[in-house]
């Protein structure tokens, strides 16, 4: 569980999001970041014996700095209000399949897979769905995934609507491979994160995942 301290030092930031503001709040925020630590290694420890490959992940691994990137956005608040933990089955590779735990007030998720893959890792990863889409229409039809995920996140932004280059229209996984990113999520109540079993109980929805980042961590370390 994440401590109501630290839920409302994010409410706070949220109506105060300026460096004044953090500056004179340093002790809160320092409060606020062992909060944070000790929620994700409480992750951690539930999903570690769930998927071994996240056994050497450390939590400075699965943290996100505060500090918003705003070179290049209109939007110039300093900092972020959201709360996120990846935990990466290699955290070794820049775009590795993992879990990701999201805390934003009213729009709080689970998640899991891989999001928007370079050029390389897309080729390789369109590659396996082309031989192997049998394991992939498995997996997102088993009944656990189906409970938890529903389906493969699909918009327009991260979907193609012809067939990609190489690829026959008419193709089996056709649908699967006008893909460009690989992820499933669900929403979940924000009272969530207080929850004393909070870790328990996300780490059995994540573990559904389990079979999709294998299959993409498959593909990823196939050798062309």
């Amino acid at each position: 569980m994440i401590t109501r301290e630290a839920l409302q030092f994010l409410d706070d930031l949220v109506a105060n999001n300026n460096t004044n503001w953090m500056h004179a709040n340093k002790k809160r925020y320092e409060n606020y970041k062992k909060d944070y630590h000790l929620f994700i290694a409480s992750l951690l420890a539930e999903m570690k014996p769930l998927d071994q490959s996240l056994e050497p992940l450390e939590v400075k691994n699965c943290t996100f700095r505060i500090n918003r990137d705003i070179r290049f956005s209109k939007d110039k608040s300093p900092y972020k209000t959201n709360m996120g933990v990846w935990l990466a089955q290699n955290k070794f590779r820049k775009n590795s399949p993992g879990y990701y735990v999201h805390f934003e007030k009213g729009n709080s998720f689970i998640a899991g897979g891989v999001w928007c893959p370079e050029p390389e890792e897309l080729k390789k990863i369109r590659k396996e769905i082309a031989f192997f889409y049998e394991d992939l229409d498995a997996i997102v039809n088993d009944k656990n995934f189906k409970k938890e995920f529903h389906a493969l996140t699909r918009d327009e932004n991260t979907t193609l609507k012809k067939a990609p280059k190489d690829f026959e229209p008419n193709h089996p996984a056709i649908e699967f491979l006008k893909l460009k990113s690989f992820t499933a999520s669900e929403k979940i109540d924000d009272t969530l994160f207080t929850d004393k079993n909070f870790s328990k109980i996300v780490a059995q929805k994540l573990i559904a995942l389990k079979p999709l980042n294998d299959f993409l961590n498959r593909a990823l370390e196939t050798e062309e």
